[in-house]
């Protein structure tokens, strides 16, 4: 088996490359972890390879404040320094004083 080593790090705030959202990461899979239902909702011509790491989101875009998941193929980091208004980042992150976000201890693994 292949050794994966994620490009993303829990902590950083990224942009979707295609659609317009952004959001921190609080998980990562090394590789596809979610249902063949959700898999086979993407349209073929856009599905990413299931061979790399997915992460988990809080993630907002203009209207809404949700849960995503992504391949890293489609993650870029997000650099605008906008904060963010997903308050469930605030309840899990605390600021470091680098500028990424830190799990707090109580979520902490």
């Amino acid at each position: 088996m292949k050794e994966r080593v994620a490009k993303f790090s829990i902590g950083e705030v990224v942009r979707h490359k295609v659609f317009p959202f952004r959001g921190v990461i609080f998980d990562v899979d090394p590789e596809f972890a979610n249902t063949e239902e959700w898999w086979n909702s993407i349209p073929a011509e856009v599905r990413p390879s299931k061979d790399q790491p997915f992460y988990h989101l809080l993630a907002e875009n203009d209207e809404n404040e949700y849960v995503a998941y992504v391949s890293e193929q489609n993650l870029v980091n997000d650099e605008s320094g906008v904060p963010l208004r997903n308050e469930q980042v605030y309840q899990i992150f605390d600021m470091a004083p680098t500028g990424q976000f830190k799990p707090k201890m109580s979520f902490a693994h």
